[in-house]
């Protein structure tokens, strides 16, 4: 046996570890989100925490893409739209209840993201980035324009699913768990192994036998699905939804979320989003800053801290410990 395949059941076992590890910590960040409501009473915050979770399951959903699989897409955001207009569009149109409009906004999504990525994904760098940029585009001028059909800048209204605030709170939750859940037990599984071969040297997984299309294809459909579905549920949310959904500026937040949240890990893209969204609502009174002050966030963090919030965290833990196993062993 070779020396390198020796490693293998070693590296998989820290990578089992490491998901394990950041599973646990997501779900306690969780959990933290869904202790606020009981000290939160006002509406105007709650809304923004909904929010956040919605920003939160596009930014897992890129994540996987991105941080897992290093394919850097620009349309999590019109993935979105997509999912928010295929349940709006059902109701407004065919009066297809929820309970059918919300599970469309997973599977057309998905298909749509299943078709773009066996065109785009062939494609790396730059020439995967422009690609997805000129769909979300597309997407977004189509329903623009499409006014007999989507009421284009005008919006159009969606039914609510649940009546309150709380409610809609909860609702968002259960979401997020479950596609934080669903991203785990695929990088657990034998494609998620693929993807981070993928991520760490595509030559190199495409030698050792792996299908480098088929596996990223997988993660694009899986990520496109999440977002589609974070859409729906935002538009039942809103009772609303326009093209701004799609807005390339909605994508960058999501970029910055799990950048500053921490890029290829659990629980960094839940961290990023909640205190990213949460910060930039208070500083919505001083004008356009807080994009500036994202905007250099995102550079420090790409620069200095690849792991973000997240890593800066486990490494100051971690610093701590080994200090305090060296006191131990002095003080004996």
């Amino acid at each position: 046996m070779a020396a390198s395949d020796m490693h293998i059941p070693a590296h998989r076992n820290f990578l089992r570890h490491k998901l394990a590890q950041e599973l646990r910590l997501a779900l306690v960040v969780l959990a933290v989100l869904a202790l606020l409501p009981l000290g939160i009473s006002s509406p105007y915050w709650l809304g923004v925490l909904i929010v956040s979770m919605y920003f939160a399951m596009l930014s897992v959903g890129w994540n996987l893409l991105a941080g897992y699989t290093g394919q850097f897409s620009l349309a999590p955001a019109a993935f979105a739209m997509l999912g928010a207009y295929t349940t709006g569009l059902a109701a407004w149109h065919w009066q297809i209840p929820l309970a059918i409009g919300l599970p469309l906004a997973i599977v057309v999504p998905g298909l749509i993201g299943l078709v773009l990525g066996r065109i785009v994904l062939r494609l790396s760098g730059p020439y995967l980035a422009l690609t997805t940029l000129a769909f979300a585009e597309i997407a977004r001028l189509v329903i623009y324009n499409s006014i007999d059909f989507t009421r284009g800048d005008q919006g159009l209204n969606v039914p609510p699913l649940v009546g309150s605030h709380v409610a809609n709170y909860y609702l968002f939750l259960v979401a997020l768990v479950a596609s934080t859940i669903l991203v785990y037990a695929m990088l657990r599984a034998p494609i998620g192994r693929y993807l981070l071969a993928i991520r760490d040297d595509e030559i190199g997984a495409a030698s050792r036998g792996i299908d480098v299309v088929r596996a990223k294809t997988i993660a694009f459909f899986v990520s496109c699905a999440i977002c589609g579905f974070a859409g729906g549920l935002y538009g039942t949310f809103a009772q609303l939804v326009s093209p701004e959904l799609g807005l390339i500026a909605q994508t960058g937040i999501v970029i910055a979320m799990v950048v500053i949240g921490g890029m290829g890990t659990l629980v960094g893209p839940l961290i990023g989003a909640v205190l990213v969204y949460v910060a930039s609502e208070m500083l919505r009174d001083v004008g356009n800053i807080q994009m500036i002050v994202f905007a250099l966030l995102v550079i420090v963090f790409a620069r200095f801290f690849r792991e973000g919030l997240w890593g800066l965290a486990r490494d100051a833990f971690a610093g701590r410990r080994a200090a305090g196993s060296t006191a131990a062993r002095e003080a004996r």
